[in-house]
């Protein structure tokens, strides 16, 4: 029987954004405000045409914002040049057998 109990560790309440899901949701509501003004004799027919464009603006502006504010890493890449998979990476894999060389 162990006497140690164990602490759960603490919870953040925290989540990762899903950005296309946020980019989509604010697509559609920006396209159903826009339908909604049209329908209510807000705007004109010919005021719609730069009316279109600013449901994907507002849910693009959304996403970058999106992507700036949660400093996710997983944006980003850290490997340069090669990568070396051998086992022991201090040996050089090009040369196979060095002693060659010198026989030479």
């Amino acid at each position: 029987m162990s006497t140690t109990a164990t602490v759960p560790e603490k919870q953040s309440g925290r989540h990762p954004v899903n950005v296309g899901h946020l980019v989509m949701g604010i697509a559609f509501l920006a396209i159903v405000g826009v339908w909604a003004l049209v329908q209510g004799d807000v705007v004109d027919d010919d005021d719609v045409r730069w009316l279109l464009p600013v449901p994907w603006v507002l849910a693009g502006l959304a996403g970058l914002l999106a992507i700036g504010v949660s400093g996710s890493r997983r944006w980003s890449t850290k490997q340069v040049g090669w990568v070396d998979t051998t086992e022991n990476p201090t040996e050089n894999p090009t040369t196979e057998n060095p002693t060659a060389e010198e026989e030479k």
